[in-house]
């Protein structure tokens, strides 16, 4: 992939609001530092760019129905600067639509999510979940993602890890100050949804100096609606012997699980280790 120059508000030293992106119109948005990619200076991660795009779909489709599923497709480079973000339904309907959403740069689309939203129920009486609870963050040790990731959203996390984390799997808590738009609240979902692409950097199986392993797509189910604050991973990954990897992680909020996340991955070393920019 080629170099792309870095235009994130504030990458010069100028500042920037304390926030990843800025509007400037129903549907533009400017990214700044603070949503910087690990990989590449000129990038955005796509943790934050996930999380802009649901919270698109949820203000300009409003509805009682609640988020099941969030798939995202990356096609290229999430590329900063200035970008727009399209949302239309897809299949409407009372207790089931599907609605899609994409960003878009110019006549160039870098992400394509699809939101499966169903209709709530009352399901108390058979309710299960097979999953563990995490130790809860004041129970895990402070770390620093920055000290293995580079990047402005990295720089951004408050972290703990738990102490029994290795490499390929890893307990964790993530949280961040900073809101998706400035000025604006994030809706719920999509407020938790920000920090989610941050799994494959959690449970490093190999250094990134070592091999590259980014992911090509996120997609998240929800058993529930996920609340305010920390959100926990418990993160396994695993790598195949012809360049496929896999990132999957039980998802947590302050009450337990609230769902999965999983991350395709393409693996490269040696000779195949991509050239990236800094």
């Amino acid at each position: 992939m080629p170099a792309v120059a870095n235009r994130h508000l504030g990458h010069t030293g100028e500042g920037c609001p304390d926030a990843f992106y800025v509007r400037l119109g129903e549907n533009r948005f400017i990214s700044t530092l603070h949503s910087q990619g690990a990989w590449r200076a000129g990038e955005q991660h796509l943790a934050p760019a996930s999380g802009l795009v649901l919270a698109e779909v949820e203000r300009r489709l409003p509805g009682g129905k609640l988020v099941s599923r969030a798939s995202f497709d990356v096609l290229g480079l999430i590329l900063s600067g200035e970008f727009t973000i399209d949302v239309r339904m897809v299949r409407p309907g009372r207790s089931i639509e599907l609605i899609e959403a994409s960003m878009k740069h110019g006549d160039r689309t870098s992400i394509c999510a699809r939101v499966w939203r169903l209709a709530a129920t009352d399901t108390t009486g058979v309710q299960g979940i097979e999953w563990s609870r995490l130790p809860p963050p004041e129970a895990m040790r402070p770390f620093a993602p920055s000290s293995v990731w580079q990047g402005g959203f990295i720089a951004s996390l408050e972290a703990r890890r738990d102490s029994d984390a290795r490499p390929g799997h890893a307990r964790s808590w993530l949280r961040t100050p900073y809101p998706l738009v400035a000025g604006e609240a994030d809706p719920p979902v999509a407020g938790f949804l920000k920090l989610v692409d941050t799994a494959n950097g959690l449970a490093v199986r190999e250094q990134p100096d070592r091999a590259f392993y980014a992911n090509v797509d996120l997609t998240v189910h929800f058993i529930r609606q996920p609340g305010p604050g920390w959100v926990g991973f418990d993160t396994r990954v695993s790598f195949g012997p012809t360049g496929l990897g896999e990132t999957l992680s039980v998802l947590s909020d302050s009450s337990g699980p609230v769902g999965t996340a999983a991350q395709s991955l393409t693996v490269r070393t040696g000779e195949n280790l991509p050239e990236l920019s800094r």
